[in-house]
Parts: C-alpha cells; sequence; structure tokens
C-alpha cells in the first residue's frame, strides 16, 4: 500500500441474506469507496454481498485488494480480475493481512465470519492495537441485537461506555459510513 492510497475494508457475508437492501447496500459501498478513489480491501470472493462489492467497485473503476485463504479459493470462487490478491494458508492469517492493508473498516450485514472480523478489529482497537475508524452498517436494522449486546457488556462492567462509544460508530446506510470515513480517514 503506497502512503497515499486510502484502503477501506469491507466485512460483510458470502452469501446476500433476504433482504434486497443488504445487496443495495453492499453495491452502493462498493461504488462509493471507488469514487473516493479509494482502494477496496475484502475477503477476495465473487459469492453473496462480497461479490457484490468487489463487482461494484470494480465496475466504478476502483483499485480492489484481495486476500483469501487457500481452501476458499473454490468455494468462494475467488476472483481473478482483481488489482492484487493474496493467497494465505489460513483465515487468521487473511484476517490479518486485510486488518494490515487497511486504513478502515466497514462492516455490513453478514454471518458468523462477518461477527468474527468485527469482533477482530473491535478488539484490536480496543487494546490499543490500531487506531483505525470501525464503521458497522446497520442497513435495515439488521445489527440491532449486536448494538444491544455492545450496551449490555456495559451495562454489565465488561466494558466502559466511554471507550465503546469510541471504537465504532453504527450508521443506517452506505453513504452515512462515506460521511464517517471522510471525516475520520480523508
Amino acid at each position: 500500500m503506497s502512503e497515499t492510497t486510502i484502503s477501506v475494508c469491507v466485512f460483510c457475508g458470502s452469501r446476500r441474506g433476504t433482504s434486497p437492501k443488504y445487496r443495495q447496500a453492499a453495491k452502493e459501498i462498493g461504488k462509493l469507496i471507488a469514487s473516493q478513489s479509494w482502494r477496496l480491501v475484502y475477503g477476495a470472493g465473487n459469492v453473496g454481498l462480497m461479490g457484490d462489492v468487489s463487482q461494484a467497485a470494480s465496475d466504478a473503476g476502483g483499485k480492489i485488494f484481495g486476500v483469501i485463504p487457500q481452501h476458499l479459493v473454490s468455494m468462494e470462487v475467488a476472483r481473478d480480475d482483481l488489482n492484487h490478491i493474496i493467497i494465505t494458508e489460513t483465515m487468521h492469517e487473511r484476517k490479518k493481512v486485510m486488518i494490515m492493508n487497511a486504513n478502515a473498516f466497514v462492516i455490513l450485514p453478514g454471518g458468523f465470519g462477518s461477527l468474527d472480523e468485527f469482533f477482530e478489529v473491535l478488539t484490536w482497537r480496543q487494546l490499543g492495537l490500531h487506531d483505525k475508524p470501525i464503521i458497522l452498517v446497520n442497513v435495515d436494522h439488521y445489527w440491532d441485537e449486536l448494538i444491544s449486546l455492545a450496551d449490555k457488556i456495559v451495562a454489565e462492567k465488561f466494558a466502559e461506555q466511554k471507550k465503546i462509544n469510541q471504537l465504532f460508530d453504527v450508521v443506517n446506510s452506505s453513504s452515512e459510513a462515506l460521511r464517517v470515513l471522510r471525516n475520520q480517514i480523508s
């Protein structure tokens, strides 16, 4: 990554989920990242919301950096038209490469893998291992229960409210995510 390149990592589902709003948000964030001349960092898959984000970024002329573990290359149908792709041995290595090559993180609806990625970047930020923005895009209230869980963690004194509020932002749309990104990384 050159010093002038801003890279935004998007974590999201390898499936599309039930709401068409999820796919719409994925396409919109891919297009918006490209419109800023930022580089998309993502899991290199060509399926689900991951595929939608990368296709939209590609269609908008964006640069794309994909990272995928060897065992998922055929399962997630790794894109072969990326500007840069790294094939790792493990999922852990994949996350580390994605995290180290991003200036910010956007989390769209997704499954357990997206939760794992969110908690990894959140924990690393809480521990002071990075100070990169983390934006949870609560499309159609998808993350409401996760947000409630974060509130419960604070209420039960497993985390401090002040610190939690500084660790990640919650927005409702890709356009709001772009606004936060512009304010925090541009």
